[in-house]
């Protein structure tokens, strides 16, 4: 599996819908996913799959550089619930087709059903003709990040919850993990950001920056509870090499908020049953690290928060090749991620 900083040949996104989960008919989401895309569109191509009755609507909201691609889906988490690509020595590029049950299944899940999700990563690499491999482990693509180099990390919390893979082992996981993505190296971390509603998703904790690199989402507030769960993540990062044996340069970017779901918000969620609620007052685990990088650039999130400028200016720091392009994502979050969860990257050949 490549590093996301490693070339692309395109970007693949999911056009938002639900009313139950997207406030006021995902219209606000939907702004927010056309901007993203659009901003993405400035460093390499675009495709968003969309349900066949969205199909229109989404056309009018996208320029026309934006691919439209039928793809039926529940939700439009495509690094979830798309393919994990791989590409050999060769340059041939195959696509991970992980199993799926939004996050938890019956026990703590998101939604329910889920299985139009499950077809999303088949449909995508069909579009593509690109060769699949079915793999038989339930696994979210936001809950893994490699270095393209053999080394993996994620988090205790999501891959061993018990309502993932129940009857698969740590040992098991993790043999499954290096033979579907040739990985030598795995870093477990403990928690993922706190409230995360994917069960500690790795991809809104930290990520590499580059081979050797890692960012840390941080706060400064011993008082706040994620400043245990980073402390406990610099401590395990800190005291692991990675596939090469290096130790690992580790970057702080200090978290939003706290930010908090408003009243007017929830109010504007429809309450359905066998879905998760939106409700006043829930914790957003919003977070600078959920970024996208794509070829030459950076999409990232801004929350109209005080910590905004002085992320951005870390992320131009440590990415000084790449033009940094933020973004007001907070319809994002109130879905439950940010722009790393509603993209995923094909590696160019």
């Amino acid at each position: 599996m490549p590093g996301e900083y490693e070339p692309h040949e395109k970007c693949w996104m999911l056009w938002p819908e639900r009313p139950d989960n997207w406030r006021l008919n995902a219209a606000p989401a939907q702004k927010a996913f056309s901007q993203v895309a659009q901003a993405i569109s400035k460093f390499e191509p675009v495709a968003m799959g969309v349900s066949k009755h969205q199909l229109e609507t989404a056309r009018n909201a996208l320029p026309p550089e934006i691919e439209i691609v039928h793809i039926e889906s529940d939700d439009a988490w495509i690094r979830d619930t798309g393919p994990t690509f791989v590409k050999n020595d060769n340059n041939d590029v195959r696509g991970v087709n992980w199993d799926f049950n939004a996050w938890g299944g019956l026990d703590g899940g998101i939604y329910f059903p889920w299985d139009k999700d499950t077809g999303v990563a088949r449909n995508v690499l069909t579009h593509e003709k690109i060769d699949q491999y079915k793999a038989c482990l339930i696994l979210e693509g936001g809950s893994i990040h490699t270095d393209g180099q053999g080394t993996l990390i994620t988090t205790e919390e999501c891959l061993l919850n018990p309502n993932r893979n129940p009857d698969l082992s740590k040992i098991q996981i993790e043999n499954h993990l290096k033979e579907y993505l040739n990985v030598e190296k795995i870093i477990w971390l403990g928690k993922g950001v706190f409230m995360d509603e994917t069960d500690g998703h790795v991809d809104n904790l930290c990520c590499f920056i580059k081979p050797g690199e890692i960012l840390l989402h941080w706060t400064d507030d011993k008082t706040d509870p994620q400043y245990e769960i980073s402390c406990d993540a610099f401590d395990r990062l800190a005291g692991s090499v990675d596939a090469k044996k290096r130790k690992l340069k580790i970057h702080k970017i200090h978290q939003p908020g706290p930010l908090y779901m408003t009243e007017e918000e929830s109010l504007g969620v429809e309450k359905r049953p066998n879905v998760a609620p939106r409700n006043e007052g829930n914790r957003l685990a919003g977070s600078y690290v959920n970024f996208y990088i794509a070829n030459g650039g950076i999409v990232m999130p801004l929350f109209d928060d005080p910590h905004d400028k002085a992320a951005m200016e870390k992320i131009k720091t440590l990415f000084p090749d790449r033009i940094v392009t933020g973004i007001y994502a907070r319809e994002i979050l109130l879905g439950g991620g940010n722009i790393h969860c509603i993209t995923q990257q094909q590696p160019g050949v």
